[in-house]
């Protein structure tokens, strides 16, 4: 694997943060300074400033995100971050992001191929979320995202959207824009109060309460990456 994944894999730094050791020449593979093309193989020997660098063991964890809380490793404005939530003995991180008002299902690992694999368009992962709306709800608006609405980045994908109430609706999307779904539902008139979302690539939250987490199962994680196998 290439060297900033491995040492994204030991925990000692993001894949950002391991190109910045390596740039500035801290890294060795087998005794020599590593570049950024380096790549490592197995039985090969890393160390950072003299010290051995052995991957972590893979993790997979699922969290209910409770509101408040962003959706990255640490924040520079002091708010409380999803990692700090899981505090798992592996270092890992979100796989895509929820905006900081938004509840639900949010995967986090280390398995960096799984989790560009899961981020990537092409494999259409579905992500379903429950909306409150401002206003109640139309026949009008949810035929428009069901054959795609017009967003200033583009056309959206259709959607399966399905009312739950009177000012709720369950929406069901392929893509992975920014603020997709409140743009969406802003877009056919029916801003959002609330967010959250049900599922993920399959996997709920059912059993587990907000804030807190739980390993995937083998058969869960054996289920993602069918999911999201070469095509």
């Amino acid at each position: 694997m290439r060297l900033n994944a491995y040492l994204a894999r030991t925990g000692i730094a993001s894949r950002r943060g391991a190109d910045e050791l390596i740039k500035t020449g801290r890294v060795r593979v087998n005794g020599v300074y590593a570049g950024l093309n380096t790549f490592v193989q197995e039985g090969d020997v890393v160390d950072l400033d003299g010290r051995l660098l052995v991957p972590q063991a893979l993790a997979y964890v699922l969290l209910n995100k409770p509101a408040g809380v962003v959706t990255t490793a640490s924040d520079p404005h002091g708010r409380p971050t999803v990692v700090e939530l899981v505090e798992h003995e592996s270092r890992v991180v979100p796989v895509g992001r929820l905006d900081a008002d938004t509840t639900g299902v949010l995967l986090l690992t280390n398995d960096g191929e799984l989790a560009h694999r899961l981020a990537h368009p092409r494999y259409e992962v579905e992500k379903v979320y429950e909306a409150e709306v401002e206003v109640e709800l139309s026949d009008e608006a949810l035929a428009a995202l069901a054959v795609g609405v017009e967003l200033e980045d583009g056309p959206t994908a259709p959607a399966h959207a399905r009312r739950l109430g009177p000012s709720r609706i369950e929406l069901s999307i392929h893509e992975g824009r920014k603020h997709q779904v409140k743009r969406m539902l802003e877009a056919v008139g029916h801003p959002v109060t609330r967010l959250h979302r049900s599922r993920y690539a399959g996997l709920t939250v059912d059993g587990v309460e907000p804030s807190r987490w739980r390993e995937l199962t083998k058969e869960e994680v054996a289920s993602l990456r069918e999911l999201t196998r070469r095509r």
